[in-house]
Parts: C-alpha cells; structure tokens; sequence
C-alpha cells in the first residue's frame, strides 16, 4: 500500500464503508506502511477501539509498539476510511492508497478532527496554558501537571483530567471540533448564567479547548454503590427542570429513540444472531412511539449517572451539557433508566444496590412522564449501548452485548 492521492472509493468499492478492512488482520499492511513512512518499524499492534457507520465511514485505532530511531515506543495508531471523496480534515492525516481504496492515517495525538489534542497531550504545552490563562494564581512547571484520558472518540472528541500539583487543583479538558466547541461553550454560560450548577469554564482557547473547573461532590457513576441512596429520584427531576426555558430554544438534536434503527444495524453487523430480535424491538419501539410531538421543554440530552455530581445525599452538579436543547423529559429519564440497566462487571452487592435504585426511581419517573413512553425509549437508548463493547473492543464483548439487548427486550416486552 503506497501513500498516495485517488479517490476514496472507486467504481467496486461504492459500498463498501472500510469496516471489513479496518476490523481484520489485513490492517496490518496498511499499519506496517504508515509506520514506516513516519520513520518507524512495526512490532507488534492490536486493534484498541472501532466506529463503525454502516455505509458511510468507519474510524479505528490500534495500540501498537512501534521501534524509533531513538527508541522503542507505545504508539496509537488511527484509521478512517469513508464511502465518496475524503473530506477537508481527512488531508491533515496520511492519505495511503491501494488501487481505488483511500485511508486517512495519523499518529495519536495528530487527530485530523482534533487539532487541541496535540496541546492537551503534552504537560509541557498544558503548563504554557495554565500560565497563559491563570487557572491557578502562580507559575506552574510540566513537572507540576498530570495528565490523565478519560475517554477517546478518535476524528470525534477527548476528555483529559488534569491535576496540578502543589497545592492540588483539578480541571477537566474537552477536546473538541470547531462547531461542537462553540456550541458547548454557549451551553455553559447559558447555564451557569441560570443558576444551574454547570462546571464553570475556566479556560477557552482557540485551539478548541475548554477548560473546565472540578464540581464539587463525587460522581453519581461511583455513589450508586453506596451503602445508602446517593440522592433521589425528586432531585433528578429538579436538576433538568432548573434548566433555564432558553435552553428550548437551541439547535434542536434528534433524540437517541430518533436513531434506534441506525444503532440496531449497527449491532447487527457486528453481531448478525440477533438481528430477528432487534428487527422486533426496532418495530415495537418505532409503532408505540408513533405520534408522539418531539417536545419542548429544556433537556440534557445524555442524561446518567456520569454525568451527574452527588454530595451529602443530594445533586451537586451536572456535566457534559453538549446536547442541551429542546426535547422531552422522558428522554432524559429514559436514559438514566438504560445507563443503570446496562451496568456491566458488577459484583454481587454492587448489582442489588443498582436494582434496589432502579426500583426505587422508576415509580418517581412514572409520576412525571408516561411511563409506556419512558419503557420504550429506555429501551432504545439501550440498543444505542449495545454497540459499545464491539467499539471499545471488550474481551467478553459478544456476551456483555447480549446481556445489554436483553436488558432492552425486558423493558419492551415490560409494555408490549
């Protein structure tokens, strides 16, 4: 495969979306030749996460040691292949071609979608930041930054931890595209400015980044295992309806029930045993959802317990306000439902405490929105979370997705 400048699929690849390519051992040509062009030699590597778009555009990366000039290295290595032309960040990746086939290729943290990321990986670079917008009140040095991810969607977006030594202070940074930078950033104010406790930013740079300041409390995400409820169902309701009546007027984003059918393909060409049971709850979700308006009322968007601050027994904070905008209320409710529904890798004692909240929340739940609505989009958010342990390429990731659809088909057949 040679570095090259055709077009990204030619005549017989038209439907073809890389995800063969990209999901198999034959990357490994194309990895050993990007490799090499940057100067290095390919030891050894294994496919780390996959974002497959049946027909449209798939987008991997690979963990790989990687021999330098100066030096053995674990590298990340990441790959987007497309169906039509390459787009105009696709050009600040590698292109490598193979006859009508085209790959964007780039080097972690030279995401083509990303340009803050090669700043945020760096405490050299994040020091300079610090210092460049005084997030601390003092001079700070790289050897007084730490520097942690917390999740990587490649060409998409990252959320870095960073600690600051001496004395501890935390902050949180999103790595973000243009247009879901300046969108986020008017969230936050438009939040903060109503009261709403919203991480405050700290920083906006034009690299795409914002800065954000540690919400007091822990994270609901932990405190769901607590020996005694974190908070209730009431202050979870609360915390969406504190959402001031603007938030109605943002870019309206389809919910997670609107794309059911997108994410069941999805799951169904990673695993085509369960596509007759998916077809059938596709249907039930879509017929029993028929007619319903799509709501304006000011909403989260991604409503769960990671996004949910606790202290004291109450709601401290809520985080990643991305898609607030207008909407329903049961899709927010819906989606804590499926994220506690869907819990994996959980012990004995861990899981009755997660049951006994489900069971604690729901009937609150039912009290503020229908709760035939509530079942069948819950069940829809689950399907989307059925497409994450084929993406994050778990070891067990055949099993824990079923037991993430059968989670989806109780509640269906809970109304059906």
């Amino acid at each position: 495969m040679s570095k090259g400048a055709s077009v990204v699929a030619g005549p017989h690849r038209q439907g073809d979306d890389g995800s063969r390519l990209l999901a198999s051992r034959d990357v490994g040509d194309l990895l050993e030749a990007a490799t090499h062009h940057a100067g290095g030699e390919l030891l050894r590597w294994q496919m780390d996460h996959i974002d497959a778009h049946p027909g449209h555009s798939t987008t991997a990366t690979y963990a790989a040691r990687v021999r330098w000039p100066y030096g053995e290295r674990d590298e990340l290595l990441g790959v987007s292949a497309r169906i039509g032309p390459r787009t105009a960040t696709d050009n600040r990746a590698d292109i490598f071609a193979d006859g009508d086939r085209e790959v964007a290729v780039w080097l972690y943290p030279k995401d083509p979608d990303l340009p803050g990321l090669m700043r945020a990986a760096y405490p050299e670079r994040m020091a300079e930041l610090v210092n460049e917008y005084n997030l601390v009140g003092r001079p700070v040095s790289a050897s007084q930054i730490s520097l942690a991810m917390i999740g990587y969607r490649p060409r998409r977006r990252a959320v870095l931890r960073m600690d600051v030594a001496n004395p501890a202070e935390t902050f949180y940074v999103k790595v973000q595209r243009q247009k879901q930078f300046e969108e986020v950033l008017l969230r936050h104010n438009l939040l903060l400015e109503a009261g709403v406790p919203a991480p405050v930013v700290a920083a906006a740079t034009p690299e795409h980044l914002l800065v954000l300041k540690e919400l007091d409390g822990r994270s609901l995400a932990r405190a769901i295992f607590d020996p005694t409820d974190p908070c209730t169902a009431e202050q979870l309701i609360e915390i969406l309806d504190q959402m001031p009546a603007s938030a109605a007027q943002l870019e309206r984003r389809p919910p997670w029930t609107d794309a059911v059918a997108h994410y069941a393909t999805m799951v169904e060409a990673a695993m085509p045993s369960q596509k007759s049971r998916l077809d059938w709850m596709v249907h039930q979700i879509e017929q029993g959802l028929v007619g319903i308006e799509p709501g304006n009322e000011p909403t989260h968007g991604d409503f769960h317990e990671g996004q949910v601050f606790v202290k004291d027994g109450r709601v401290s904070g809520i985080l990643d306000i991305d898609t607030v905008g207008p909407g329903r209320r049961a899709d927010d409710l819906a989606c804590m439902i499926a994220h506690l529904s869907t819990v994996q890798r959980m012990n004995a004692e861990q899981a009755g405490r997660v049951h006994h909240l489900i069971r604690t929340w729901v009937p609150v739940f039912d009290t503020r929105v229908d709760p035939v609505e509530l079942r069948l989009r819950a069940a829809a958010v689950i399907i989307s979370l059925a497409t994450g342990p084929y993406r994050g390429q778990e070891p067990s990731w055949e099993g824990e997705t079923i037991a993430i659809l059968d989670s989806a088909e109780a509640l269906v057949r809970q109304v059906s």
